[in-house]
C-alpha cells in the first residue's frame, strides 16, 4: 500500500507561483510513474504532469512552459513547481503513483489564483 500525501496549495495572485509537493510512503516515485492532476469544480479530472521510472515527462498542453515535474529519490517525494499562475488554473491538485496494475492517489491540494 502507498500513501500520497500533498501540500504547498494556497491561494496566490495572477503571475505567482506555488511549488506543490507530494511525498510517499510505502513505495519508491524513482520505481513509479507519477503524476500529477488536477480537478476544477464541474469538470472532470486531467493530467498536469507525469514522470516515468525513466525521467520522461509529459505535460499538459495549457502548463507546458509554466510547469515543471521533478522529484527528489532522498526525501520519496515528487513536486510540482508552478509558474506565471493564471485563474483557469485554480483547482484540486492530486499526485498519482502507477506501478504495474496497482494506481494510489493523495487526497489533493487546493490551489487557488485570484485575478
Amino acid at each position: 500500500q502507498v500513501s500520497l500525501l500533498e501540500s504547498g496549495g494556497g491561494l496566490v495572485q495572477t503571475g505567482g507561483s506555488l511549488r506543490l509537493s507530494c511525498a510517499a510512503t510505502g513505495g519508491a516515485v524513482t520505481v513509479a510513474t507519477m503524476g500529477w492532476y488536477r480537478q476544477a469544480p464541474g469538470k472532470q479530472r486531467v493530467l498536469v504532469a507525469q514522470m516515468t521510472r525513466d525521467s520522461i515527462t509529459t505535460y499538459g498542453d495549457s502548463v507546458k512552459g509554466r510547469f515543471t515535474i521533478s522529484r527528489d529519490k532522498g526525501e520519496n517525494t515528487v513536486y510540482l513547481e508552478m509558474n506565471d499562475l493564471k485563474p483557469e488554473d485554480t483547482a484540486v491538485y492530486s499526485c498519482n503513483y502507477v506501478f504495474g496494475l496497482y494506481s494510489f492517489w493523495g487526497p489533493g491540494t487546493q490551489v487557488t489564483v485570484s485575478s
